[in-house]
């Protein structure tokens, strides 16, 4: 499933305020079966382009497409992890995953469908819990396993790892992957982390500070799974493009503080 995005641009309009600009023309093509990371410094727009692929948000200007439709709206053809899990705390873990197929799978297709996404995230034992029963990476993981289970061709990531302590976050990386690797989905990942973005991706998009514009993609060509010696030094030069624009947000934060 092909995402086309062309010459997007977004404005935030405050009231009283001069409006902000968070991107400015942004160009990419991703194509179906991918693993694309957006990589940034902070406020640079990548979760604010990743809402406008989910259908959440609306560009100012310019066009998203999903297979050459365009993207107006949420819809089952692509699903969101967010940096939180968003469970609903009264309902079992199973039902959480179950929820988005309420209107469009007969139940006993849901109790197949939870079972077997549950399973590919290894927990097929907690079904009958509840979400403050699990840790932080679990519940997770029950938000992994609930976008699968909607079985769109695109699945859309934003910092789910963000939050989780290294060791989990390390668990959760490789379990990303191999569910990758074993359904094909085209994935959309937003990531402060290089060494995340290197490990997990076919390509990394560098994003400038705000307004955020594309000045980098990056091509991983490394053998998977990827091991740190190999990655230590495509960490480095992706660090050297990011240098200036991480630098441009503190001088625009430090003067902004002097004048405030």
């Amino acid at each position: 499933m092909c995402l086309d995005i062309n010459n997007v641009s977004k404005y935030f309009h405050r009231q009283g305020e001069q409006s902000l600009q968070a991107l400015q023309h942004i160009h990419l093509s991703i194509e179906e079966g991918e693993f694309v990371s957006l990589l940034g410094p902070s406020g640079c727009g990548k979760s604010t382009l990743l809402s406008m692929v989910a259908g959440l948000a609306r560009p100012s200007s310019g066009s998203l497409k999903l297979a050459n439709q365009e993207i107006t709206e949420p819809g089952p053809d692509k699903s969101m992890v967010f940096q939180e899990p968003a469970l609903f705390p009264w309902m079992s873990v199973k039902e959480n995953v179950t929820f988005p197929l309420r209107k469009s799978m007969p139940k006993q297709d849901r109790e197949i469908a939870a079972r077997q996404y549950l399973k590919m995230v290894h927990l097929s034992q907690f079904g009958s819990n509840y979400p403050h029963e699990l840790s932080g990476g679990m519940q997770q993981r029950v938000a992994i396993a609930r976008a699968l289970a909607m079985d769109s061709g695109l699945l859309l990531m934003d910092e789910p790892f963000g939050a989780l302590d290294e060791q989990t976050r390390h668990v959760l990386q490789e379990e990303v992957e191999k569910i990758w690797m074993d359904t094909g989905k085209t994935i959309v990942f937003v990531t402060h982390s290089i060494r995340e973005a290197i490990k997990l991706s076919d390509r990394i998009i560098i994003m400038s500070a705000r307004p955020g514009t594309i000045i980098s993609d990056f091509k991983v060509d490394l053998n998977r799974p990827r091991q740190q010696k190999d990655m230590a030094l495509l960490e480095e030069e992706v660090m050297a493009i990011l240098k200036t624009e991480i630098d441009n947000v503190m001088k625009e934060e430090l003067q902004y503080a002097g004048n405030y």
